[in-house]
C-alpha cells in the first residue's frame, strides 16, 4: 500500500498530526474561513476524512473584519490527560511594514468531534504556537516571537514558557531557546521528546518556493539546541521539477508499529508555457496542501527517506487499510438542516443573518449582504478547489429589483481577487446575467453591453463554472439540459498565493454561491443545489 501525495488536497496547510491509539488526526489552518481549523482522521495514513471543525462559535473565534489571510494560522493538535488540546492563532494584522497583531488561544475537548471548550488566552508575542506535554508532567508553550523594530529581522526566535493547567495561563520565565539557522524566517515550532533528546522541529525559509523544515536537538528542553547535520531535512527548493513544491512546515508522528512519518505543507504549481522554470516556478490555485513522508533515523537524527525533497508516492505504514465513504456530496440538494462540512463561510458563521436551510426547505437561501470587497458580512457559501479540472453548478431563483442586488456563482481567492457570474437587474434590459472580475482590487465588467437577457417568464437560471487547468469559464442554461458557454475566459492561476500581491498570502481558490444587496434590504436568493464534480484532463 502506498501513500499518494497530497493526502489532503486543496487548501489544507500547516498540518499538525498526532496519534491516539490506532487513530491519526491532522489539524490544518483555515485563515479567514469559518468554522476555524479542519481536523482530518485516518487509520492507515493513506485514507483521510474530515471529522471536526472545532472553532464553530464566535465566542471561540471572532474574525469580523479580519484581513485577507488573517484569522486562524497554524493550529497545533495534541492529546494528553484523556483529552485533545488545540492551540491556534487569530491574526488581526497581516500587511504593514512592521506589526503583526496576533492572539494565541487554547481549547480542549474529550472527543475529536465533540463540543470544544471556550478559549483560554495564552499570549500575543507571535504566531504559530504549539503546546508540548513533557514526560515530566509539565507543559510548555512555544511560539515564534515577532520583532516589529524596523532595524531588526522580524523573526526574533522561538520562545519557551511553562503552561499551568491549574491556573490556565502561562507562568514562569520566558526563554528564547532557538534563533534559527542561516535559512531564516524561523517559525512553526513543534517540540518532541524522543529517546534521550528533545527535538525542536521548525519551518524556515518562508511559505513560498524556498520553504523548508529544519530540526535541532538538545539534552535539556531549555537547550542549547544543535542543528541537524544535513539541515534542512525537507525542502523542494533545489528540486525545480518536483511536482510537490513549497515543502515545509512539518510535524512528526510515530505509528503504533514504530514507524515514523512527517506531515508537511506542499504546493502543486501549474506552469505557464511562456516561462522557463528559472524565470517562474508556477502558480498554485489549489493553495498549500498536505503530504506525508516516511522518516528513518541515523545517529539519533531523523531523515526523510530518499532525501530532503518530497516524494509523490511514499511507502505506507504496516497497518491494515481502512477507507471511508466519500465525505462530500457530488451534488448537495440542501435537504439537511445544516451545511455540509465542506461548505464554509467568510469570517462569520452561517446564521440567519446571511442565510437559511429551513426558510424554503430543499433550498439554500442567502440573504443579500455586503460586497465581495467586504471583510465583515458577506453572504457567501463556498468550498475549496481540490482539483485542477472540475465543474461546479447550481440552480438559482432570484428576483432583483435593482442593479445593487445580485446573486450567483463566484470563484474567490480574497477580497481583491475573484470572479462573479450572477443574475442582476438592468434598468433597460430587465433581469440579466453578467460578470464582475476583480484582479488586484481592480474590478471590470467583461460582458459590458453583451449581457445575457433572462426571458421575462423564466423562473430561474442554471449557472456553471468549468475549470480546466490554467483557465476557467462560466456557462448558463434556462432548461438545465443545454448549457451555453459565456465567451470570456479567465486565468485560474490568478486565484493563487503566487499571483496575489506577489505571493504574500496563504489560502487557496474557492467556488461557491453568494448574494449581494447594497440597498440594505437583504433580498433573498434561493439555490436549489450545488454540484462539485471533479473531471479529468
Amino acid at each position: 500500500m502506498k501513500i499518494q501525495n497530497p493526502v489532503l488536497k486543496g487548501f489544507n496547510p500547516d498540518p499538525s498530526i498526532c496519534r491516539v491509539g490506532d487513530d491519526y488526526y491532522m489539524a490544518v489552518s483555515t485563515f479567514e474561513w469559518f468554522p476555524g481549523v479542519q481536523i482530518h482522521h485516518s487509520k492507515d495514513l493513506v485514507h483521510w476524512q474530515l471529522v471536526s471543525q472545532p472553532l464553530n462559535r464566535v465566542s471561540q473565534l471572532n474574525m469580523l473584519g479580519d484581513p485577507d489571510s488573517g484569522g486562524v494560522w497554524a493550529p497545533c493538535l495534541s492529546y494528553a490527560d484523556g483529552q485533545f488540546w488545540l492551540i491556534y492563532s487569530d491574526v488581526k494584522v497581516v500587511e504593514g511594514d512592521c506589526f503583526k497583531d496576533v492572539t494565541n488561544y487554547l481549547v480542549t475537548c474529550g472527543t475529536i468531534d465533540g463540543e470544544w471548550s471556550e478559549p483560554i488566552y495564552m499570549n500575543t508575542s507571535g504566531f504559530d504556537p504549539s503546546l508540548f506535554h513533557d514526560p515530566s508532567g509539565k507543559k510548555y508553550f512555544v511560539n515564534m516571537v515577532w520583532d516589529y523594530r524596523p532595524q531588526n529581522h522580524r523573526f526574533y526566535g522561538i520562545v519557551l514558557q511553562e503552561y499551568s493547567v491549574l491556573e490556565k495561563r502561562l507562568v514562569g520565565k520566558k526563554e528564547i531557546i532557538f534563533k534559527g539557522t542561516d535559512l531564516g524566517l524561523t517559525e512553526a515550532p513543534h517540540l518532541y521528546k524522543i529517546g534521550d533528546y528533545y527535538y525542536l522541529l521548525v519551518a524556515e525559509g518562508g511559505t513560498k518556493f524556498e520553504h523548508a523544515a529544519s530540526i535541532a536537538r538538545a539534552k535539556e528542553i531549555h537547550g542549547p539546541y544543535e542543528v541537524h547535520p544535513a539541515n534542512p531535512i525537507l525542502t523542494s527548493w533545489a528540486d525545480l521539477r518536483n511536482p510537490l513544491q513549497k515543502a515545509g512546515h512539518a510535524s512528526l508522528v510515530e505509528t503504533q508499529t514504530g514507524e515514523w512519518y512527517l506531515a508537511h505543507l506542499l504546493g502543486r504549481p501549474l506552469k505557464l508555457p511562456q516561462f522557463k522554470l528559472l524565470e517562474n516556478r508556477g502558480y498554485c490555485p489549489l493553495g498549500r496542501e498536505t503530504g506525508l513522508q516516511k522518516i528513518e533515523w541515523h545517529d539519533a537524527w531523523p531523515y526523510v527517506v530518499g532525501g530532503p525533497a518530497p516524494s509523490a508516492t511514499v511507502e505506507a505504514p504496516d497497518l491494515p487499510a481502512v477507507s471511508f465513504p466519500q465525505d462530500y456530496l457530488t451534488t448537495d440538494s440542501f435537504d439537511m438542516p445544516q451545511l455540509n462540512h465542506h461548505l464554509q463561510t467568510l469570517r462569520i458563521p452561517f446564521t440567519e443573518e446571511i442565510g437559511s436551510l429551513t426558510a424554503r426547505p430543499g433550498y439554500l437561501r442567502l440573504y443579500g449582504a455586503q460586497s465581495p470587497h467586504s471583510t465583515f458580512v458577506q453572504s457567501l457559501v463556498a468550498r475549496r478547489w481540490q482539483a485542477f479540472h472540475f465543474e461546479a453548478e447550481t440552480y438559482l431563483e432570484f428576483t432583483p429589483e435593482s442593479f445593487q442586488q445580485f446573486a450567483g456563482l463566484i470563484c474567490y481567492y480574497n477580497i481583491r481577487n475573484w470572479t462573479s457570474f450572477h443574475l442582476t437587474m438592468d434598468e433597460e434590459k430587465g433581469r440579466i446575467l453578467t460578470l464582475l472580475n476583480c484582479d488586484h482590487f481592480q474590478t471590470s465588467t467583461p460582458l459590458y453591453q453583451r449581457e445575457i437577457v433572462v426571458p421575462e417568464k423564466q423562473t430561474g437560471v442554471y449557472l456553471k463554472v468549468v475549470v480546466e487547468g490554467l483557465t476557467y469559464h462560466f456557462e448558463y442554461s434556462f432548461d438545465g439540459r443545454t448549457f451555453t458557454p459565456v465567451p470570456v475566459e479567465f486565468a485560474s492561476w490568478k486565484l493563487s498565493d503566487d499571483y496575489v500581491d506577489q505571493g504574500g498570502f496563504f489560502t487557496g481558490a474557492f467556488v461557491g454561491m453568494h448574494c449581494v444587496d447594497l440597498t440594505g434590504e437583504h433580498v433573498a436568493a434561493d439555490f436549489d443545489y450545488f454540484r462539485y464534480q471533479e473531471t479529468t484532463e
